[in-house]
């Protein structure tokens, strides 16, 4: 085994016994680099990436390939997840170098960390237009020996590249306004695909985010184009095979441009954001079949990806059995051999099952029809086919238990576990579920039992130890949810933790012209310090932070967290505008910085049906900037609810913008009316 054993990471220790003398990330690694005067050579990935493990099993178990590795390179092998401070910085010097990107990330390093060459996927043959990795090993080696100054100069180049100044692009606060909203808006129409839904060609991304930018610009505008983008989509995804139409949930993206053929890993940071659109479009539509699609989200990550501590695990790989795909799809024999002839129609007719298939001789299922056609094909009500389909669905998910699953992440992430946490203690109160609600107070009680350390929150938990210094973007997404965790309990205890979590957020990742640092102002020193303003798969930190930041000015009246929101959303005014597509987070900032923020007080006994009833008026539909707050005492810690009383001894709500309040009411319609 090499050094790798020793970590917590399941993605690290998949390599652990290949014969190459890797390193984690640190400093004995760079030591190691400067005493043999050795570049470096970082391979970055993560434990779902299907074509890490072919490089892995190409490469690095290939014993010549790995004597090679040892010989010429001090080698360090980084899990992109635990470090995304690392990720970031190499994968932009890896696209500026080629003009893509992606994982597994190649880079070789000068000792002391400047890059100077990279890719992605090597492989181990000369293929696809591309060397072998043997023959990248020899020349980079080369270069190194003989072509020094090359590459110094090379690194030099790259690494001010990294730290160039890109964040100037950005106007004032009069910039900030609906007609950019507006304009934002209207972008999107431009790449929406309207035949299958979402945005763009193949491979195609579910870009949550951005939906969620286009239901609330529908709210606002009341433009019916906007919802029924949001809406198609979520349909059209929800019926193909990008999502797992037997155990919930949704693989990263499709292939294709019709949501068939899936990259079959399933992340919790996908489910998390898309469990959440799924559940504010239900708010908006009441379309039942948005709150099913968002349920079983929800329980199969309660099922299957929670630990037994409370927390979440991050992903389930692509793979099964070295096969990509295995696990979740179907022969015609195998559905032959388990359903009856009842049933068997059923499941072809629903499922568009063929003898040939769809994905190399095997069926993904997927939906093809409405169910009101499927329905009258099979001679069937509606009613009556949903009735079968739970039947069949049920045998399906016991026989393919049997199977060999895809491998389990099971490290904890902050960042993850906050937006998963966050969905879920939404979706508690608004469906009033009150299994969600405790699953999602057990993970909130874990992550701020296990996930803080001297004053620190942290980022990764696995086997009972947690680590690394938190980035912003963990910081955000656990203020985040922590808001939801206390609107759902109204427990003080989470929203105590949300505001000294933001003071940290203040102290410590604060830039001078605005906006935030992606690491902490004491994290470790690396070739430059990290600063993603662009949405990627998850959010923005930069984007999340303000939104949070702009809800606790609601609660509290600080001004400096208002002041930060705005001073970091000002530097991307014109990029919201002309690529709004990259942006969806920064502009529901933005929507909530504009239109403002509806500050609800209730004062009253949470348990009385005249209490429950106003509560009720904040989640009937979907209000997106709208916090609430509620005490059935005078004890509290929230300026919102400070000198806030009953009128006449009846629960009484108060409706207040920037600490300024409309006359108080005790009931729902009076409170409907000063919403509205």
């Amino acid at each position: 085994m090499n050094r790798l054993q020793h970590e917590t990471s399941p993605y690290l220790l998949q390599h652990k016994d290949n014969p190459v003398d890797w390193y984690p990330w640190g400093k004995e690694a760079l030591q190691a680099a400067k005493d043999a005067n050795k570049p470096i050579l970082l391979s970055v990935g993560y434990s779902a990436c299907h074509w890490c493990h072919v490089m892995a099993h190409e490469s690095f178990e290939h014993e010549p390939t790995a004597q090679m590795m040892n010989e010429m390179f001090i080698n360090i092998k980084v899990d992109r997840e635990e470090r995304p401070d690392i990720d970031d910085i190499y994968m932009q010097a890896v696209q500026a170098m080629t003009g893509r990107g992606g994982w597994p990330m190649t880079v070789f390093l000068l000792p002391d960390g400047r890059p100077f060459y990279g890719g992605t996927y090597f492989p181990l043959e000369p293929r696809y237009g591309m060397p072998s990795f043997q023959q990248v090993l020899n020349g980079v080696h080369d270069a190194f020996i003989n072509r020094f100054a090359d590459i110094e100069e090379s690194a030099e180049s790259l690494t001010d590249m990294l730290k160039r100044d890109v964040l100037k692009i950005g106007g004032d606060d009069s910039a900030l306004n609906l007609e950019l909203l507006d304009i934002a808006a209207g972008r999107f129409a431009q790449s929406y695909d309207k035949m299958h839904g979402g945005f763009g060609g193949a491979p195609k991304f579910p870009q949550p985010m951005n939906l969620e930018y286009l239901l609330r610009s529908y709210i606002r505008t009341g433009d019916k184009s906007l919802l029924d983008m949001v809406t198609h989509t979520l349909i059209t995804m929800a019926r193909g095979g990008i999502y797992d139409q037997v155990g919930g949930g949704f693989a990263r993206y499709s292939v294709d441009a019709i949501w068939l053929v899936p990259h079959f890993e399933k992340m919790l940071y996908d489910n998390a954001q898309l469990s959440r659109i799924y559940l504010h479009t239900w708010q908006v539509t009441k379309n039942d079949f948005f709150r099913r699609i968002a349920e079983d989200i929800y329980d199969y990550i309660l099922r299957e990806m929670t630990a037994p501590e409370g927390g979440f695990y991050s992903a389930t790989d692509a793979d099964s059995e070295g096969v990509e795909g295995k696990f979740f799809v179907w022969s015609m024999d195998e559905l032959e051999g388990l359903l009856s002839e009842e049933d068997l129609p059923i499941a072809i007719e629903y499922w568009g099952i063929t003898r040939t298939g769809n994905f190399e001789g095997h069926n993904i299922l997927h939906v093809p029809n409405d169910d009101e056609i499927a329905a009258e094909r099979l001679n069937l009500s509606v009613p009556e086919l949903h009735e079968k389909l739970t039947l069949i669905k049920d045998k399906l998910f016991v026989a393919r238990a049997h199977r060999v699953h895809p491998g389990l992440d099971d490290k904890i992430l902050t960042a993850w576990n906050g937006m998963m946490l966050a969905s879920l203690a939404e979706a508690a109160r608004v469906f009033q579920r009150e299994d969600y609600t405790q699953a999602a107070i057990r993970c909130g009680d874990f992550l701020l039992e296990n996930l803080q350390e001297d004053g620190y929150l942290l980022r990764t938990h696995k086997n009972g130890r947690s680590k690394y210094a938190a980035y912003l973007e963990d910081y955000a997404n656990m203020i985040d949810a922590l808001i939801e965790l206390y609107q759902t309990t109204f427990d003080e205890k989470y929203f105590t933790a949300a505001v000294q979590f933001a003071d940290d957020v203040l102290a410590h990742f604060s830039a001078d012209e605005g906006g935030f640092f992606d690491t902490r102002d004491d994290h470790e020193k690396l070739i430059v310090r990290p600063r993603n303003l662009q949405d990627n798969a998850v959010p923005s930190g930069n984007s999340m932070i303000a939104k949070q930041l702009l809800r606790l000015y609601g609660y509290t009246g600080t001004s400096s967290y208002e002041e930060a929101a705005r001073g970091g959303l000002r530097l991307l005014t014109e990029a919201l505008k002309q690529y709004p597509q990259a942006f969806g987070e920064a502009l529901n900032a933005v929507d909530a910085l504009v239109r403002g923020i509806d500050e609800v007080a209730i004062v009253g006994d949470p348990q009385r049906e005249a209490t429950q009833a106003l509560m009720q008026v904040i989640t009937e539909t979907y209000r997106p900037n709208a916090i609430l707050a509620l005490t059935a005492e005078d004890k509290t810690t929230i300026p919102l609810l400070h000198l806030r009383t009953m009128r006449d001894g009846q629960p009484t709500v108060y409706v207040c913008r920037d600490f300024t309040c409309q006359m108080p009411v005790t009931l729902p319609d009076e409170m409907r009316n000063l919403l509205t």
